[in-house]
């Protein structure tokens, strides 16, 4: 792991996250289907640095949840992984976008001594919400496009993870897992 801020491959100052949804050709476990909505498939939570490197193991749920809520699962998840490697995330910046924006998704951002980055959603407002002014940073929030959604694209090259043929959720998530690790050595395959 010292060899990758060594040679400046992992920066942690900002994390950018975001959410994707799987679309499942056969039926199985996790895949969700809500009465009015004909989604079969799951939704994926996942973060990575501003180099594109995949930080976290994403947290999965059925296709049919709300991303919002899972940030609050995948954050003990984010910390535990960077506690194991011996990275220090305190101070980093976590940037995400407007459908994460509530109380508690900042407040658990803030008690792991992170500072959120999220655009504030309107909701159908006519005026500003109340209270004092988020913190948000346009720069850092356009720099999203540059490196979660192009993980994302990365992640789509893989055809065994773009269409969930598995029914068993293990072997889905083992693909998955085996695409963004191959995503994080694409700096030590270069010359």
């Amino acid at each position: 792991m010292q060899a990758l801020f060594d040679r400046n491959l992992l920066d942690t100052s900002v994390l950018h996250g975001d959410g994707t949804t799987t679309v499942a050709k056969k039926g199985g476990d996790n895949i969700g289907f809500s009465g009015h909505k004909h989604l079969k498939g799951d939704k994926v939570v996942s973060f990575c640095d501003r180099n594109c490197n995949v930080i976290a193991p994403f947290i999965a749920a059925p296709g049919n949840r709300n991303e919002s809520p899972l940030l609050r699962e995948a954050l003990p998840q984010l910390t535990c992984i960077a506690k194991a490697v011996g990275l220090d995330l305190r101070g980093s910046t976590i940037s995400l976008d407007g459908v994460y924006d509530c109380k508690a998704n900042r407040k658990a951002i803030f008690n792991r001594d992170m500072v959120p980055n999220i655009n504030e959603n309107p909701r159908n407002r006519k005026t500003t919400k109340p209270g004092p002014k988020r913190l948000f940073s346009e720069d850092i929030y356009e720099e999203r496009f540059r490196t979660i959604e192009r993980v994302f694209a990365w992640e789509d090259k893989f055809r065994r993870v773009i269409v969930r043929y598995e029914t068993i959720a293990d072997v889905h998530y083992a693909f998955k897992t085996w695409a963004y690790t191959m995503i994080n050595l694409r700096h030590f395959c270069r010359s």
